[in-house]
């Protein structure tokens, strides 16, 4: 398909611990993906035209290339104008945090100051020889500084669909799975970020 896809993409909510321990300040996200021109891999971002003349608001929104059955590549995939990587980056990290007892804060004075780098998100889709093949794969560093230092993790989601048809649910039901797995990986990893609970008396509220 030529032109523009847009898909909707959502972070499923989990109620998790009702207690909340402790606040993280997400002082920064920023989409580091790296994007080139007509890449062989078609894991790679890549968009339809010169990636050099792509704005930064325009690239936080481009999640996939579309692809013809030999494989080509063809329209971008994006999400909403009114929606972009870093928020739905941030909605994951959310979660992640409430599940763990955190919550994020717009105090800038919390005990964990956090920063959030994209290196990977993105889907793409190969021919078969019975069904197309959809991936999504996301990938990010995660910084936390507080009383005990900086620390730092690296955390992945993948995702694997098959369907017949190049639809925005296929696409979607790759990036489903993607989430999930980040989840999984975030609360595998998160003790190596050493968060802080809030200190007695400085309950969260």
């Amino acid at each position: 398909m030529t032109g523009r896809r847009e898909l909707t993409l959502t972070v499923l909510t989990n109620a998790g611990k009702a207690l909340t321990t402790g606040r993280v300040f997400v002082a920064a996200v920023t989409d580091d993906r790296q994007f080139k021109n007509k890449p062989d891999d078609p894991s790679t971002p890549s968009i339809d035209g010169d990636v050099t003349k792509l704005s930064a608001t325009d690239k936080d929104r481009m999640i996939g290339r579309q692809r013809n059955s030999f494989g080509h590549a063809m329209g971008d995939v994006s999400l909403a104008a009114n929606d972009s990587v870093n928020k739905q980056i941030r909605s994951l990290i959310e979660q992640s945090l409430h599940r763990k007892g955190y919550q994020l804060t717009q105090d800038s004075d919390a005990p964990n100051v956090m920063t959030i780098s994209t290196k990977e998100f993105w889907s793409w889709m190969t021919p078969g020889f019975v069904a197309l093949i959809f991936e999504a794969k996301i990938q990010c560093a995660i910084t936390v500084t507080n009383a005990t230092g900086s620390h730092t993790v690296i955390v992945n989601g993948y995702g694997l669909n098959h369907g017949q048809f190049a639809k925005d649910v296929n696409f979607v039901e790759a990036f489903d799975p993607a989430y999930a797995d980040f989840l999984v990986n975030f609360a595998a990893n998160v003790d190596n970020l050493g968060l802080l609970p809030d200190v007695a008396g400085n309950s969260p509220h």
